[in-house]
């Protein structure tokens, strides 16, 4: 069996880049007609604060120079015409009017929805729409090709219909909600706000502390955070399995409901106020067991111990990284994938063979990245160590019988949505 991997190349940027120019071509083929404008949205990848951000902990995400482009003209009725470049040959509709949640099947519920929520938040003037996408963003590979298209459709959408929103921080978090609402409510795949945050409000360069308490405000809720590998002599490789990922099959409610029981159960509003109390103590590890033995089972004491001590990586984290203890940052990474593994258990034997492939392989860490049961790891390492280690794990897919595994080496791009 081979052991080559793919590379997923970003398209370039740009009015006149591929990806633009790709969507702008696919919406004259099918509509016949120009389109008002191309925008924009990256996946994410997180670093670190995994299946934290719905219980109003941390995470630390960046953004990819792998987007999603959307080419987009206002209607002046309520229908929306949809197409996909993964299938051209095959547009989809839908109708504003009267549209209920779950009202729209498929991948057209994404877009249709991010539309149904803005009416819903009181901006009636967005009406119906024409769309083509086009992405280099991998489908089902945990690095957010979903936010990258609600947010690349919400900012089309603002523009559009002149809704005002997306020139500042406090607007685009209302356009951020908005692609929550539209994959929650309307395409039934949970998701706590972190992608949709990390597609509109990173920067190059840096990445994206993210502080998930609901009674933080769109200002004092993100931090930018110096990010620079090619400065530190580092690469981030990023290795998607392929193994199916899917957040709209229960796993990922299951564990949310836990997380909210178990909050419930300890009389804090969120685990994120448990973890504050926890990581603030003199002796943690005391103070962490002590927590746990007030859970009345060992699953729950286990998915608590992860938000817990996960919410707790983040800052070390970026305190490790910032005095350059890659060595620290590394362990972090390590230890956030076992706790991920053994105690939140939403990895899957593709991401638990590439991580200990990559560490076997010299990296100074490696992790899985995104909801889990499926989808992509990361790994820390040295510059120009990142080919060597995704042929590694191919050679490991290989011997396992697993699909050959596609690879693309991160920076933090110049992120977040914008018109192309």
């Amino acid at each position: 069996m081979t052991t080559t991997v793919q590379f997923i190349q970003a398209w370039t940027q740009g009015a006149d880049g591929q990806g633009a120019t790709k969507a702008r071509e696919l919406f004259q083929k099918v509509y016949g007609e120009d389109p008002q404008g191309v925008w924009s949205a990256p996946g994410r990848v997180n670093l670190i604060g995994e299946h934290t951000d719905y219980n109003a902990g941390l995470c630390l995400p960046i953004a990819l120079p792998n987007r999603t482009y959307v080419a987009a003209s206002p209607r002046t009725d309520s229908r929306v015409r949809l197409v996909s470049s993964m299938d051209p040959e095959n547009p989809v509709q839908a109708d504003l009017d009267g549209l209920q949640a779950r009202g729209v099947s498929g991948w057209a519920a994404y877009p249709v929805g991010v539309a149904w929520a803005l009416q819903r938040d009181g901006f009636p003037q967005v009406r119906g729409f024409d769309l083509a996408l086009a992405s280099c963003v991998p489908v089902g590979s945990g690095l957010s090709s979903s936010a990258a298209m609600t947010c690349a459709v919400a900012l089309a959408l603002d523009d559009l219909f002149g809704l005002g929103l997306g020139g500042d921080e406090a607007g685009r978090v209302r356009l951020i909600q908005a692609a929550i609402t539209a994959e929650n409510d309307m395409a039934g795949a949970s998701t706590g706000g972190m992608d949709q945050s990390a597609a509109m409000r990173c920067r190059s360069g840096c990445a994206l502390r993210l502080d998930c308490r609901p009674e933080l405000d769109a200002m004092s809720n993100v931090r930018q955070v110096p990010f620079d590998l090619q400065a530190a002599g580092l690469e981030l490789l990023v290795v998607d399995t392929r193994a199916q990922h899917q957040l709209n099959d229960g796993q990922y409610d299951q564990r949310r409901a836990t997380c909210e029981q178990a909050a419930h159960l300890l009389g804090v509003a969120n685990l994120r106020q448990a973890a504050d109390r926890v990581n603030g103590a003199a002796d943690p590890p005391s103070a962490l067991a002590a927590l746990l033995e007030r859970l009345p089972d060992e699953t729950m004491r286990r998915r608590v111990r992860h938000v817990v001590s996960e919410i707790g990586r983040v800052d070390r984290f970026i305190e490790a990284f910032g005095r350059g203890d890659y060595v620290l940052a590394g362990r972090l990474f390590n230890a956030s994938h076992d706790s991920l593994r053994d105690d939140y258990e939403v990895t899957c034997p593709e991401l638990d063979e590439a991580v200990d492939a990559a560490r076997q392989g010299g990296a100074y860490g490696a992790r899985m990245t995104g909801g889990g049961f499926g989808g992509s790891i990361i790994a820390l390492a040295d510059a120009g160590k990142g080919s060597d280690l995704a042929h590694d794990i191919a050679g490991r897919f290989a011997s396992k019988g697993f699909k050959a595994p596609r690879a693309l080496i991160a920076l933090p791009s110049s992120a977040a949505a914008r018109e192309a």
